[in-house]
């Protein structure tokens, strides 16, 4: 599980290097791994800020809960996507105005998340 951790890992090494995400007020730095939000840094969990990265590399794409869990937490995890939804929630709650009426990340129901595209 491990090897096949790291070498996933290590095949998302090279998108470190891609110009930052930003919408409208929010900014992510991948080589900096900061994010931030009208200026202000927004403080995430390592998971947190895997999860975002993950949305924000494949804006304007649905990416289902399945794939999202296997890229977080690996091929080995149970299909329950409860700790996925509190961290989603979680997020949004950091970088949204209004979480029931996001402006960044977005619920596809029953498929997975979808963030919005980059400026």
């Amino acid at each position: 599980r491990t090897s096949l951790r790291h070498s996933s890992q290590m095949s998302d090494q090279p998108a470190m290097h891609q110009k930052p995400y930003h919408h409208k007020a929010l900014t992510i730095n991948y080589s900096d791994h900061v994010v931030t939000l009208e200026g202000n840094i927004i403080h995430l969990t390592q998971i947190e800020y895997k999860l975002l990265t993950l949305l924000a590399r494949n804006s304007g794409k649905v990416l289902t809960y399945t794939y999202i869990m296997e890229k977080i937490w690996g091929p080995y995890i149970d299909n329950n996507n409860q700790i996925l939804r509190v961290n989603m929630a979680n997020i949004r709650r950091k970088i949204e105005k209004n979480p029931a009426a996001p402006e960044y990340v977005f619920t596809e129901i029953g498929i997975g998340y979808r963030m919005a595209e980059s400026d």
